[in-house]
């Protein structure tokens, strides 16, 4: 869950990027920034520990991403950094994504299938999806063997569920009413 504390770190710098048509390089340089942070233990509990000084971590934080990020991705980690706000650093790049897929009519969803499915599968419910929604819709395939088979769809809050396991309930709903 975005907390709205990150929802307006977010809301800040995606209008910034936006006044400079950078929204998606913007996006590209926190969450590599993000990433770094999350995957080195060190840097991680070296910017969130309440015994090292603002000036400290904004001394490492600098040589670190100096070479590598936008003076205002820097700036904007710098921000976070002020205001003891490092912690939502995650909830903030989730959401500056979310501000992003809407700006471009892009959702992002998941399906769930028993076996891997091609890329060319993938592609066709992709473009299957985007048709029916009016959106571009970008899909991650995920393996659950409880589903047997067929596919379950999630996108957002909706579900579009084409699974074995589902039908197979279903009739044994069915089944049990028959039988009592």
């Amino acid at each position: 869950m975005i907390s709205q504390v990150a929802s307006r770190y977010a809301e800040a710098l995606f209008q910034l990027a936006e006044e400079e048509n950078k929204t998606s390089e913007v996006y590209s340089e926190i969450f590599e920034m993000n990433d770094l942070i999350k995957n080195n233990v060190d840097l991680y509990d070296v910017l969130r520990s309440p015994f090292i000084s603002r000036d400290e971590k904004k001394n490492v934080a600098d040589r670190i991403f100096t070479d590598s990020v936008s003076i205002n991705s820097r700036n904007f980690l710098m921000v976070l950094i002020d205001n003891n706000r490092t912690t939502e650093l995650d909830s903030i790049v989730l959401s500056f994504k979310n501000m992003l897929n809407d700006k471009n009519n892009v959702s992002e969803g998941k399906v769930i299938t028993a076996i891997a499915l091609t890329e060319e599968q993938l592609s066709e419910l992709e473009s299957n999806l985007s048709a029916k929604y009016n959106r571009s819709i970008k899909l991650v395939n995920e393996i659950s063997e409880d589903i047997i088979g067929g596919v379950l769809v999630k996108i957002g809050n909706e579900e579009i569920d084409g699974t074995l396991k589902t039908r197979l309930d279903s009739l044994k709903e069915v089944l049990s009413q028959v039988i009592s």
